[in-house]
């Protein structure tokens, strides 16, 4: 391909937009036939598939969400060189797609991506919380810049991907003042028998704490598990049970949930990674993150 047709790149947009051809060729005032004559081109110039059948309907591929991806980026553009024009202010923000590995602790989440909206250039965060897998997919085909995560990506992973360690930190846990006030002054043996909330089998922390546990010959009672780690705080604030979390969300946690820490041990470590598809960190904001993290955040 040497040269790219815009109009068909609208109308491929415009049907990725509009979910159907159908309602593409309301929007665009053209005939169906015309639309998918002009997909096909587009498809031949590109020497990819753009969507597949689902159904009656049509779901972009994965190369198809790459492209809609790009081509978003530029009808953006072009509105805002109209809006120029016109003489109205743009002031566009720069796009930054992140996702979020479902294991990672939402306070941590927001602690590690503030320093992007602290940035001089105007900044539009898109965050998008999934399974691992899904999202290393979607980091594959450049649709998130990177993939916040507990674990360095495993070499299984049929991607080229890099994972950066962002910092680490011990854990604390915490429980209902009522709770608290049985359990604080005997730490550690006091969780021996009570009543503990723990994340999912899939967070890498929830192994560190079984085996801290064996080591400290500790059999809590395991009275709730959960893959939402804003879901265990509020069972844990209920009185529900103790729950841990990492130390540098202590006084967040503290403040939001009315909790009190029963005790803290640097046994256990929470590591968390930024995942990229380039060697080295490029994007301001994930260079941002990157250098805030290691500095302050887990310094």
């Amino acid at each position: 391909m040497d040269w790219l047709n815009y109009h068909h790149l609208l109308y491929f947009w415009t049907v990725a937009r509009e979910g159907s051809i159908a309602k593409a060729g309301e929007k665009l005032r053209l005939a169906q036939p015309t639309i998918s004559g002009q997909l096909r081109a587009l498809e031949e110039s590109l020497g990819h598939k753009l969507f597949q059948r689902e159904g009656r309907g049509l779901v972009l591929t994965e190369f198809g969400r790459l492209v809609f991806r790009y081509a978003d980026e530029i009808f953006a553009i072009g509105k805002e060189l109209t809006e120029a024009v016109k003489g109205r202010p743009t002031g566009r923000p720069v796009r930054f797609a992140v996702g979020i590995s479902q294991v990672v602790p939402k306070l941590v989440a927001y602690q590690l991506l503030e320093p992007a909206l602290r940035l001089p250039e105007p900044m539009r965060i898109v965050c998008r919380e999934d399974k691992i897998e899904r999202l290393l997919s979607d980091l594959a085909v450049h649709d998130l810049d990177i993939v916040l995560t507990d674990a360095p990506a495993s070499p299984a992973v049929k991607i080229r991907a890099y994972s950066h360690l962002l910092g680490e930190c011990g854990i604390a846990f915490f429980a209902s003042s009522d709770r608290a006030a049985k359990l604080k002054g005997r730490f550690p043996k006091s969780l021996d028998g009570a009543p503990i909330l723990l994340p999912s089998r899939e967070a890498a922390v929830r192994r560190s704490l079984e085996q801290w546990f064996d080591e400290k010959e500790i059999r809590p009672e395991i009275v709730g598990e959960f893959d939402d780690s804003a879901l265990i705080k509020a069972f844990g604030q209920a009185g529900v049970g103790v729950f841990a979390a990492a130390s540098v969300t202590e006084a967040t946690i503290k403040r939001q949930y009315g909790v009190r820490v029963i005790g803290r041990t640097d046994e256990v470590q929470e590591r968390f990674y930024a995942i990229s598809v380039d060697r080295r960190l490029k994007h301001p904001a994930v260079v941002a993150i990157s250098e805030t993290a290691r500095q302050q955040t887990f310094s």
